[in-house]
């Protein structure tokens, strides 16, 4: 589980400001870019919380499926007043 800040400039660059994980892997601060499937979420000036989480699933019975899947997804938010702070970092 991993959650991260993404600021937005006006350009619409979208930067990681702080990540922070559980059992996983931060994401490195710096230049995010965003899928064609996601772009529209590039507004400028903004904020972004991303929240990405993946577990390794193993059936116990499994007739068609065997072994282990990956199950993940990604989620963002929209901070509704200011940048978000985590811990004293902030996303600005």
């Amino acid at each position: 589980m991993t959650v991260s800040c993404l600021s937005i400039d006006a350009n619409k660059n979208a930067t990681v400001k702080w990540s922070y994980t559980r059992n996983g892997t931060a994401r490195s601060l710096g230049a995010y870019t965003f899928d064609s499937s996601n772009a529209a979420l590039a507004v400028a000036k903004s904020w972004l919380i991303l929240s990405e989480v993946s577990y390794a699933y193993t059936p116990t019975v499994g007739y068609t499926i065997t072994g282990t899947l990956t199950l993940s997804d990604k989620m963002f938010m929209s901070p509704r007043n200011s940048p978000p702070t985590y811990d004293i970092k902030a996303c600005s």
